[in-house]
């Protein structure tokens, strides 16, 4: 059997994955922001903004990844379903009070010239946040039921005891009758319910949304409140430069089943071939997309491929497995094993560089004349923004062991450590 590897604290393949997301956005916006004339008319800003489809779903996906190894470590700690409901709602509050701040912070700076209305924008900080929530209160409802389920099923132990156990644990022993200890983790048949409910929600998402920016569209909701739902802003129409709840959140219920399987003690003795399988689960998934968009009948009255329909959700959710399976081989047998990496150091920081960069970009203080520059010019902005913004991360994920150097007792190490996986991950959620 294989062995799993060394426990360490970050997972190397997420970070890479999220400074993979964070690089498509860069280029995404600085193209977007600084190209101008007949250059944003040709092949290489539409492959550009093509490039751009990836960062959204990306930091989705790896937010319910991370969310889902969050939830397992509370789960191994035998905290009950509503400790932990506690615990992880209550960071998804925080990271959707950090997208409305954000938006605040647009307006100011932009004073005199942005509309109110800006300050409503459904942007993806509001919905990581919304979806962290939505997922933490599925998480308790599974593990609430659970629980019931185990309290209906062994009436001898008591409430207090099974509450203990969080509804994830086995209070009996193993097949082999060696006794479960917290560090096993949630009983397989917890984390099956957790990601057959994951996955129900994701296709729930995906196949509602063609629906709810067409036929059943909540127009009885204050714009603002419907926005969340399908990103009509106060346009009359979705939107789909937003990113409403239906179908974005979607990706990160995907992430959240993906990271349940990932976390399972069956996949870290098999991890390699786990990780090739989901590649091939990957590409099953792109020409499954690809038949059913083929087919002549379609079940909805709308039927538009890039922003609504579940098949392109499919295939994003094929290109994200098999990103991941690249990531993980690339983090493991690569590369990104030799020493530094730009993509994992960006990714340990990505909150602070998306916050950033959108400032310089975009806002008020772009560094170049916005929709006037040529290919070239663009491109040299771009290097700009990659380098100052690495170097922002770098300063981010290396000023707590400065900090530690300068005082008294300080330690040689500078920055947390990067691994392929292990018993205690760390992973952060946004973005």
């Amino acid at each position: 059997m294989a062995k799993t590897v060394p426990a360490k604290t970050r997972l190397a393949y997420i970070d890479w994955m999220r400074g993979l997301a964070c690089l498509l956005m860069f280029q995404t916006h600085c193209y977007d922001a600084w190209l101008g004339g007949t250059a944003r008319q040709g092949r290489f800003f539409m492959y550009s903004q093509l490039g751009g489809t990836f960062p959204a779903p990306l930091f989705l996906f790896l937010a319910g990844i991370s969310f889902a190894l969050v939830t397992d470590k509370l789960l191994r700690k035998n905290l009950a379903p509503s400790q932990i409901a506690r615990s992880t709602i209550r960071r998804g509050a925080e990271i959707f009070g950090f997208g409305l701040l954000f938006r605040l912070q647009e307006y100011l700076i932009s004073w005199g010239w942005a509309p109110k209305s800006d300050l409503f924008r459904v942007d993806i900080l509001n919905t990581i946040g919304v979806s962290m929530m939505l997922m933490g209160a599925l998480n308790w409802i599974v593990l609430s039921l659970t629980n019931f389920r185990n309290q209906e099923a062994a009436p001898s132990l008591s409430r207090r005891s099974l509450a203990g156990q969080g509804g994830g644990f086995d209070s009996q022993t193993t097949k082999s009758g060696a006794a479960r200890t917290k560090s096993d983790g949630p009983r397989e048949s917890t984390r099956l319910r957790l990601i057959i409910a994951a996955i129900s929600t994701a296709l729930v998402i995906s196949l509602l949304t063609p629906m709810l920016w067409t036929t059943w569209r909540p127009r009885f909701l204050p714009w603002p409140l419907e926005s969340y739902i399908n990103g009509v802003h106060n346009l009359g129409t979705p939107q789909p430069w937003l990113f409403p709840i239906f179908p974005w959140a979607a990706f990160a219920f995907a992430g959240l089943a993906v990271g349940f399987i990932l976390q399972s003690p069956w996949t870290r003795t098999r991890e390699a071939r786990v990780f090739i399988s989901a590649g091939i689960v990957g590409v099953v998934l792109i020409e499954l997309s690809r038949w059913l968009d083929a087919l002549p009948v379609q079940l909805y009255p709308v039927y538009d491929y890039w922003h609504t329909s579940p098949n392109f959700f499919l295939i994003r959710v094929g290109m994200l497995l098999a990103i991941l399976t690249g990531a993980y081989a690339w983090c493991r047998w690569g590369l990104a094993e030799w020493g530094f990496s730009s993509l994992i150091q960006l990714g340990q920081a990505s909150l602070l560089v998306y916050w950033v960069h959108i400032e310089f970009v975009y806002g008020r203080f772009s560094i170049l004349t916005k929709h006037a520059q040529t290919i070239g010019g663009a491109t040299i902005g771009l290097g700009i923004i990659f380098v100052s913004m690495l170097a922002l991360a770098y300063i981010r994920t290396h000023a707590k062991g400065w900090m530690k150097k300068i005082g008294p007792g300080g330690t040689t190490e500078s920055s947390p450590p990067v691994s392929l996986a292990g018993k205690e991950p760390r992973a952060s959620i946004v973005p």
